[in-house]
C-alpha cells in the first residue's frame, strides 16, 4: 500500500552514498521533500534531481530538506549524486522494502522482467513525520510538478 496524505511515514533505514546507514527519524524536525525514483543515470530521473537540486536554496528558506532514494547501489547512486552535484543525501533501497512500503513498485521496468524499481513519487512530510503531500506516478517518464512541491512546503 502506498502513503497518502495523513499517513504517519514509516521509519526506515537506506544506505546512503557512503554506504552509511540513515533513518528517516535523523532527518525529522524539519519539513521533507522525499523524493523517489526509478533509476541513476535516466533521462527523466536525472532531470528530476537536478531541478529538486537546483529549488534546494528556496526550499533551505522554508526549513526543507531534500532527500531522494532510488533501488540504485550506494556505489550507482555515489557516482550520480557526485556527477549531478547532488547536494542532498542520495538513499539506496538495494532491497526494495522501503519502496513497497511508500510508493510501490514498477514491475518489469525498462522492459526487463523481474526487474522492478521505486515508482517516480514525491512525499512532502511535516516536521514529526506525517505526509502532507503525495504525488505517486503510474508513468515513470512523467516528472512531479514541482510548483506543486514548493507549494505544498510552504503551505505549513
Amino acid at each position: 500500500m502506498a502513503l497518502k496524505v495523513g499517513d504517519k511515514a514509516p521509519d526506515f533505514t537506506m544506505l546512503d552514498t557512503e554506504k552509511k546507514p540513515r533513518k528517516l527519524s535523523e532527518f525529522l524536525g524539519k519539513k521533507t521533500v522525499l523524493a523517489f525514483f526509478p533509476g541513476a543515470f535516466t533521462g527523466v530521473c536525472t532531470k528530476e534531481m537536478c531541478t529538486l537540486r537546483d529549488s534546494l536554496a528556496n526550499l533551505n528558506t522554508l526549513n526543507a530538506q531534500v532527500v531522494a532514494a532510488c533501488v540504485d547501489s550506494p556505489i550507482a547512486n555515489k557516482v550520480f549524486a557526485e556527477q549531478n552535484k547532488l547536494n542532498f543525501p542520495v538513499l539506496s533501497d538495494f532491497t526494495r522494502e522501503v519502496s513497497k512500503k511508500y510508493t510501490g513498485l514498477y514491475d518489469a521496468f525498462a522492459g526487463m522482467p523481474g526487474y522492478t524499481a521505486s515508482k517516480r513519487s514525491v512525499f512532502v512530510l511535516d516536521p514529526k513525520g506525517t505526509v502532507k503531500y503525495a504525488w505517486i506516478s503510474e508513468n515513470p517518464g512523467a516528472e512531479p510538478n514541482y510548483d506543486e512541491v514548493k507549494k505544498a512546503v510552504s503551505s505549513f
